[in-house]
């Protein structure tokens, strides 16, 4: 039955034909009240301050408050503790005259107007309560090691509960373990317990958090004795007890379920939820898993709970029941007021759930609806009230209560019943701004009953607002999802119903997003050094950013060395504390954008520490350290160095490395050796200083080891041999008293070794042996303590002699006209007497074959090392006579030459010609004189003689060429163009072909009579910067300039020169104006040339070239100076009146009324001008600068009579003569200029100037 009324009411909602939504209701309307604030329900005071019960709420007309206590009504005029606020219902009560828990209670609050009446919350009042601890004696707990123990607590119960903690007598928090922990209820639990937990002074400490007071309890003595060891078991729950249990929770709060076991060993805790999972964001194991903790707890928690405990002897279970239950809870929230024109329908919704299901009752004003005046509007649907066609005076509000035995929830919803047009509360002409690419959000919020309508219009409200990219929501607001740039303007929101309409204007700007365009880059800094963090932003210029530097999501350091800019930080003599992440930060009004960067600081590691010398042996030790800090710089490798301090005290000695993550070093070490040892750490840095030294190892004395090396056999003397060795450092010696076994032998058969010792040296000489013989070496190491290994044998001879034999058989094969090939038999191996170096061939030119006398005989040394028999003779003179022999050498020196031989070079191409000059140049035809070539390398057979013309532009003509004879000297060219570059080739050629070529450049005779100037078109044109001079040239020479002078000069020499660069015009500047200048352009040929010159041309520079405007020809200033002349002679037609009437004009006297030192008026008795004193009194001109001597210097401006007179004291006459005194004494011109007076005069000293005259 009762769901079929409930389809009911819903089919009936749906016929209704508007509902009205939850609305704010501008407080200038008529509206019931509406409860804006109020207490917690469960409202717990502290007893010693005053006792405040807030209750606020709203209406039109203000709503007037009444309260009821423990269910009556509570009349507060008549308890003097209790005032009620102004303009408000909560109430203060002071409890300076009554104790707090006297005013414990439930109060509830009513606010009412004549439109109806709102109730608050049930409001239960109770003080907070922080009790002592009972006094009791307790006894010392006495236990034997390894049983389990409970220190019980027993906090007082207090309001609200309080917090337990466990400290000791130092306020030191005891450890907690696995093995001991404090359970919910504050006791103190041990899983078994050992000797380390005896103490006196084990006390529970509860906190109070509302009083915020600490309640201590009696210390607890705990003596652990040792007399009998306890045998292990498997584990038991201490708590809770038996198999299992159950626990209720409420929906939403925190559900704590612990299991606490005792064994031996220490058992652990393990949880698990039977046939589901824990939910993960709500779970959490605290106290050594020991406590299971589920926040927010709902429905789907319920269920059972399985705990257990386990050691390796055992392990039991617990199960725990979970039930869930909830106080009542909203599903669709609190019903919300309705605001309905007349004739209008309506619906409140109270829909609430909880465990066990609530029940639901209404309210009217207070009162049970079903005791409120009966009203055919309305109609009752369990929880829903459904209101149709309701009229004027229906107002009302409605209270929804919904409780069950957890709990209730109480909510009021007004009924308004009003007629109002439309009106739009968003603020108008707002401008909105928004990032481009992000949402822009523009609010119409309105008002009206009806409810209007809202439509949005943009610019020139073409059509509505409606569908992408727009979004109207139910409240109004206009939603861009992505703004754009062409989103920017002004909108329109129109809101409308049937009483009217009302509109208002609002604009959006899409303002450009704020980019980091260059971001900080992570930066690896040595300490010590400067780095710099860049950060260069984009933004729009229409926003004005802020930029900011955060370390490590904080402040920036107070420290000078850190330098905020524009766009970057600066940090100088970084130090390590300097290392961090920094962010830069770009705030606009609208939106931000930053990024970041580490800063690592490096430097070199600090040295190892804590050497320890360990695994001694004979020939080695384990060198172990500690490594320094590496400073943020990984290490690559430790070296190990060590000092000798037997041998060679106060001298390291690199050992050997290993890598940076070893810190230790298996070390292998020589006899007779007294080691200390250092250790270095390299990062990317460098090296850390060396680590203080380890302590000193010795090494026992031994034979040596090795043997030297680099034995070596040879002879300083033809009749001896030197015997060498690289001797043993101090530590290869491995013990006192080295010296070397030196033995030798000739490697011949049945040669028997002869030996010697040598001490503190490293050769040895043998006499007496036969040149050049080979011997069989070796030298061994011995010392005090025995011989050194078997030593290898070593090859080496006795000494050298010259040479006795030539090579023979030597001869030359020509192989071209600069190159012969010289050959020989080698000279046998016993005749060199040595080790074979080489042969050297000497070879020099005796003559040329073409002149029979001889030639510079400087001979050529070739060296051919090894064994050759051949070798190559290159460079040589072609047509020439050489000679040439050879010798062997070996490394005492060169054996006798072999008989001279000769050999001849054929013909070759002649060389350069000597010299080739020009003779006799005419208009068209000119003479070549040449001279034989220094080197002729054959017969001569003639010459060719090639030439061409070439242009201005390096352009060349048709090539000619001529053939001569061996014995001509020179050539007559004719027909030739005058005036015409020609370039001329000519060499010289034997029969095996032509030599190089000299060249030689002319140009003809320039036709004086008959040909024309090679300039033609020659202008000018006259600019601001300067005058530009072109032509055109079709002459030869490249060497072109132009010259100018001065029309009226008369010197030659003041022609001036601008160099041309390949072009045919150029820009004098420099010119002065107003003057004429003759130019002319000049072509230079070579040198023993006359050169072209163009006619002249006349350039007028004019006088006026400035586009300034002169101010002097300006009418408005023209007109100025007329009208202060007009006033000045208008002044001075007075003046002489006055005068002319007897009246007298001091020239000094002061005018002590005025203060102002700038500016002195004109009298008006006398018609003077007030006059500056020379007193000290008075200041001097602003403007002017008073000189030492007090008088005051003028500007040459200042044309006073005074300077035209004869002496300081002129007069005038009665006519208008000069009278007065001047002030001041005359002062010429030339001691008057000078720094004082180098600025303009003032106003005052023009009018200074002006009284003077008059």
């Amino acid at each position: 039955m009762m769901e079929r009324r409930r389809m009911e009411a819903a089919l009936l909602v749906l016929l209704l034909g508007h509902l009205a939504t939850a609305l704010e209701v501008p407080l200038d309307l008529p509206q019931p009240p509406t409860i804006t604030h109020q207490s917690p329900k469960d409202y717990i005071i502290d007893p010693r301050e005053n006792i405040i019960i807030h209750c606020e709420a709203k209406g039109k007309p203000h709503p007037s408050f009444s309260w009821t206590r423990n269910g009556t009504h509570y009349d507060i005029d008549t308890d003097p503790n209790v005032n009620m606020r102004p303009h408000s219902g909560t109430l203060v009560v002071d409890i300076s005259r009554e104790r707090a828990e006297h005013y414990e209670g439930v109060y509830q609050c009513t606010a009412r107007n004549k439109h109806g009446t709102a109730v608050s919350n049930n409001i239960f009042i109770r003080q907070s309560r922080s009790p002592l601890w009972s006094k009791e004696r307790i006894r010392p707990s006495v236990v034997q090691e390894g049983v389990s123990l409970v220190l019980p607590c027993r906090p007082p119960a207090g309001l609200p509960p309080p917090v337990i903690f466990w400290m000791d007598n130092y306020f030191q928090k005891l450890p907690q373990s696995e093995r001991v922990s404090q359970s919910l209820n504050g006791d103190l639990y041990f899983s078994n317990v050992r000797r380390e937990d005896s103490r006196n002074d084990y006390i529970c400490y509860a906190r109070f958090p509302h009083t915020q007071t600490i309640q201590q309890k009696q210390p607890i003595s705990v003596k652990v004795l040792n007399q009998a060891p306890v045998d292990e078991r498997k584990p038991t729950f201490l708590i809770p007890t038996g198999l299992s249990s159950s626990k209720t929770v409420l929906r939403g709060r925190v559900l704590e379920m612990e299991c606490i076991a005792e064994g031996l060993p220490t058992p652990h805790i393990y949880w698990t939820k039977v046939g589901g999972d824990f939910p993960a964001r709500r779970t959490s194991f605290l106290h050594y898993n020991k406590t299971l903790h589920i926040a927010n707890v709902s429905e789907s928690d319920a269920g059972e709970y399985s705990c257990m405990a386990k050691n390796r002897l055992g392990v039991v279970h617990h199960t725990i029941r979970v039930s869930v239950k909830a106080a009542p809870y909203w599903i669709t929230g609190a019903p919300r007021n309705l605001v309905l024109a007349p004739g209008e329908n309506g619906v409140l919704t109270c829909r609430a759930s909880g465990t066990p299901k609530p029940s639901i009752r209404w309210f009217m004003n207070g009162i049970p609806i079903q005791d409120s005046p009966k009203d055919v509007s309305r109609k009752v649907e369990d929880d829903t009230v459904i209101f149709t066609d309701v009229q004027i005076g229906s107002s009302a509000v409605y209270q929804c209560n919904i409780s069950n035995d957890y709990g209730y929830l109480l909510s009021n919803a007004f009924v308004n019943v009003l007629s109002e047009p439309p009106r739009v509360l968003t603020p108008a002409n707002k401008v909105y701004q928004v990032i481009k690419n992000h949402r822009a959000l523009m609010d119409c919020s309105s008002f009206g009953s009806p409810i209007p309508k809202i439509t949005w219009f943009k610019d020139s409200r073409s059509s509505t607002l409606d569908g992408d990219p727009y979004i109207l929501h139910d409240n109004g607001t206009l939603e861009i999802d992505v703004a754009q740039a062409q989103n920017s303007g002004k909108y329109t929101c129109v809101a409308r119903n049937i009483l009217g309409i009302y509109e208002n204007h609002v604009s959006l700007e899409v303002k450009e997003p704020t980019r980091i365009l260059k971001q900080p880059e992570y930066k690896v800094v040595q300490r010590g050094r400067s780095v710099v963090f860049e950060c260069k932003v984009k933004h729009d210029t229409t926003l004005f950013p802020t930029m900011t530097w955060l370390k490590d999501d904080g402040e920036l350091p107070d420290d000078e060395r850190l330098i905020v800019d524009s766009d970057s930080l600066t940090i100088n003599d970084v130090t390590e504390g300097d290392a961090g992440v920094y962010t830069c930060i770009m705030n606009t009004t609208l939106d931000q954008d930053s990024a970041s960067a580490e800063l690592t600081v490096v430097e070199r590691p600090e040295p190892p520490t804590d050497l320890e010398l360990t695994d001694q042996k004979k020939r080695s030790v384990q060198l172990t350290w500690t490594p320094g800090d590496e400073h943020n710089s990984l290490i690559q490798k430790f070296l190990i160095q060590y000092q000798d301090s037997l041998h060679h005290r106060g001298h390291w000695h690199n050992l050997t490395e290993v890598p940076g993550t070893k810190t230790t070093a298996h070390l292998k070490l020589s006899p007779y050796v007294h080691y200390t040892f250092r250790v270095l750490a390299l990062n990317a840095v460098g090296f850390s200083s060396p680590s203080s030294p380890s302590g000193t190892y010795k090494t026992d004395p031994a034979a040596p080891d090795e043997s030297p090396t680099g034995v070596q056999g040879y002879g300083t003397e033809h009749n001896n041999l030197v015997i060498s060795w690289k001797p043993l450092s101090g530590l290869q010696s491995n013990g006192p008293g080295l010296r070397y076994k030196v033995m030798w032998r000739q490697q011949r058969l049945g040669s028997e070794w002869t030996q010697v010792n040598v001490a503190n040296n490293s050769k040895f000489i043998v006499s007496g042996t036969p040149t050049f013989v080979p011997y069989e070496l070796k030298v061994q190491a011995i010392n005090d303590y025995g011989d050194g290994p078997e030593p290898a044998v070593s090859l080496g001879y006795s000494g050298e002699d010259f040479p006795v034999a030539a090579p023979e058989n030597v001869h030359a094969v020509v192989l071209s006209s600069t190159q012969a090939e010289v050959h020989w038999d080698p000279v046998p191996h016993h005749l060199i007497r040595g080790h074979l170096k080489g042969y050297k061939v000497y070879y020099w030119r005796e003559h040329s074959l073409h002149k029979h006398h001889p030639d510079h005989m400087g001979k050529h040394i070739l060296t051919f090392s090894g064994n050759h028999s051949h070798g190559m003779l290159p460079g040589l003179h072609p047509f020439s006579l050489y000679s040439f022999y050879v010798k062997v050498f070996n490394g005492k020196g060169e054996g006798p030459q072999s008989p001279e031989q000769q050999f001849k070079t054929p013909e070759g191409v002649p060389g350069l010609p000597t010299s080739l000059i020009v003779t006799n140049p005419n208009l068209n035809s000119l003479t070549l004189e040449w001279s034989p070539p220094r080197e002729h390398n054959g017969h001569i057979t003639g010459y060719t003689l090639k030439y061409h013309t070439v242009n201005n532009s390096n352009e060349l003509g048709t090539e000619e060429e001529l053939a001569l004879a061996a014995n001509e000297t020179s050539v007559t060219l004719p027909n030739l163009k005058y005036s015409t570059r020609y370039k001329f080739y000519l060499n010289a050629k034997t029969i095996t072909g032509p030599g190089p070529a000299i060249s030689q450049e002319v140009v003809t005779i320039v036709d004086e009579a008959g040909s024309a100037s090679p300039f033609a078109n020659i202008s000018s044109s006259v600019g601001e910067d300067g005058a530009v001079i072109s032509w055109e040239y079709w002459g030869p020479e490249k060497n072109i300039y132009v010259e100018y002078i001065v029309d009226n000069s008369e010197s030659e020499e003041d022609w001036k020169r601008e160099l041309v660069n390949g072009s045919q015009n150029v820009k004098l500047k420099g010119l002065k104006v107003g003057l004429s200048y003759r130019v002319r352009v000049v072509a230079k040929g070579h040198h023993d040339q006359p050169p072209h010159r163009s006619e002249e041309l006349l350039v007028t520079v004019p006088a006026v070239a400035s586009r300034q405007v002169d101010i002097a020809t300006q009418g408005w200033f023209i007109g100025l100076m007329c009208a202060i002349a007009l006033l000045i002679l208008i002044l001075l037609i007075i003046c002489f009146i006055q005068r002319n009437k007897g009246g007298k004009y001091p020239v000094k006297e002061k005018e002590d009324a005025h203060t102002d030192p700038e500016f002195q008026p004109m009298k008006e008795d006398d018609c003077t001008f007030g006059e500056y004193s020379d007193n000290e009194d008075h200041k001097p001109l602003k403007g002017s600068r008073t000189p030492s001597n007090g008088t005051v210097k003028r500007d040459d401006s200042d044309d006073s009579l005074v300077d035209y007179g004869e002496g300081g004291d002129g007069q005038f006459n009665e006519d208008g003569s000069f009278i007065g005194e001047y002030s001041g004494k005359s002062i010429s011109r030339d001691t008057a200029e000078g720094p004082e007076n180098s600025e303009a005069p003032s106003p005052t000293n023009a009018m200074n100037s002006l009284n003077s005259f008059v």
